[in-house]
């Protein structure tokens, strides 16, 4: 079994761990990983504090009768 991971593999366990998708042993060889590699480090505190703006964001967005109102508007506007 492989301890040591390279940075792509630590990026994406990095990234599954944010969504509670990574297993505990992916999430004790990203933990090594971060403890050496700065970059990692870096990338991590990015993605969560990108998550964190997200959250906040309170984003909304449109219906689905809305969005098909809207599509068919545009089908309407772009077949004239």
């Amino acid at each position: 079994m492989k301890v040591f991971l390279n940075c792509d593999e630590a990026n994406h366990i990095c990234d599954k761990n944010q969504y509670k998708e990574a297993g505990f042993w992916n999430q004790v060889k990203l933990n090594f990983h971060l403890i050496y590699c700065f970059a990692c480090r870096k990338y991590t505190v990015r993605n969560m504090r990108l998550s964190k703006a997200v959250k906040k964001a309170n984003i909304q967005t449109l219906s689905d009768n809305d969005k098909t109102i809207l599509r068919e508007r545009l089908q309407k506007e772009m077949a004239n």
